[in-house]
């Protein structure tokens, strides 16, 4: 009987369109969500700290969830890359999101794989990103190791951030 019940609401959930399809990338503490909530700019909701637009794309961002819960989403589906290319245009509208959330004991974090505005939409990968980035920079194959701000700071202060300290040669 439990096994019919639990198919049926699988099925529910596949035809109302909410079925979740996160993929699973292995990360300790996660769990397939989706998430319904309003963008907002992170620094203003734990701070204060508002700027119009939600920052213009320059910061970081999140959900507010109908409960008063907050979730801050911290990358979107490409490698590497946070959310903020693919959820700026939507600053204080409601959206829902399909990714992974981690309930580490330490810090809980959303990672965005897709998004819509309302269900009747279909669902948009969040990889705008990359996208955004080669149409400034150009394409290459793994955008971190092209990324001209990110190589002119490891000039300036090394691999670690530190001036002077260089990784441990290869055996």
């Amino acid at each position: 009987m439990r096994a019919i019940a639990a198919a049926l609401g699988v099925a529910a959930q596949l035809i109302a369109g909410t079925a979740l399809a996160a993929e699973p990338w292995n990360i300790p503490h996660e769990k397939q969500a989706l998430l319904k909530g309003r963008v907002v700019d992170a620094l203003c909701q734990l701070k204060g700290r508002c700027l119009p637009d939600c920052g213009g794309g320059r910061r970081q961002l999140g959900l507010a969830l109908a409960d008063g819960t907050f979730r801050l989403v911290a990358k979107s589906n490409t490698d590497f890359a946070g959310a903020t290319s693919d959820l700026a245009g939507y600053c204080g509208r409601e959206i829902e999101a399909d990714g992974l959330l981690i309930e580490n004991p330490a810090v809980t974090l959303f990672f965005v794989q897709r998004l819509r505005e309302r269900p009747d939409q279909d669902w948009i990968a969040a990889e705008r990103f990359k996208a955004d980035w080669e149409a400034r920079n150009g394409k290459v194959e793994e955008w971190w190791r092209g990324d001209p701000q990110a190589n002119r700071i490891i000039a300036e202060d090394g691999p670690f951030g530190i001036k002077g300290l260089q990784p441990k040669p290869k055996p």
